[in-house]
Order: structure tokens, then C-alpha cells, then sequence
């Protein structure tokens, strides 16, 4: 094999490895931050505080779970 192959190669390869990084990376960002659920998980606590989703333009409030910090967004 001559140089020129193996560098070819090695190129298409990273190439590959490149689209599976960004294909995996686009289906987490999808689950996560889309999320169906429809109930609030036990732990959150109501707030005050209503945000208007920007893409969809719906009304969703926010619950607080005290204990990790996190946030959960309910349409309402």
C-alpha cells in the first residue's frame, strides 16, 4: 500500500467518524430536550415563574426540584 491510500483512508474513515458523532449527538439533543412527559415528577415543587416556548408558542411552567437543582416544564 502506498502512502497516498493510507492517507485517503484514514481521511474517509475520520469522515465517518465525524457524521456518527454529529448523527448521535443530534438524537440525544432531540430526547433531551424534548421530553413527553406529561405529568411533574415527583420531587418538583411549583413556581411562580411561566415562560412562552419560542418555537411553539405555548404557555409552560416551570417546577423545581429542590433536591437536584433540576427543572421541569410542563405545558399548561
Amino acid at each position: 500500500m502506498s502512502w497516498i491510500s493510507l492517507l485517503i483512508g484514514w481521511q474517509v474513515f475520520s469522515f465517518l467518524v465525524l457524521i456518527g458523532l454529529v448523527i448521535l449527538s443530534w438524537l440525544y439533543f432531540d430526547k433531551r430536550y424534548k421530553k413527553s412527559e406529561t405529568k411533574v415528577p415527583s420531587g418538583y415543587i411549583w413556581t411562580e415563574e411561566v415562560s412562552i416556548d419560542p418555537s411553539t408558542g405555548k404557555k409552560e411552567r416551570v417546577y423545581y426540584n429542590p433536591d437536584t437543582g433540576d427543572r421541569f416544564y410542563k405545558q399548561e
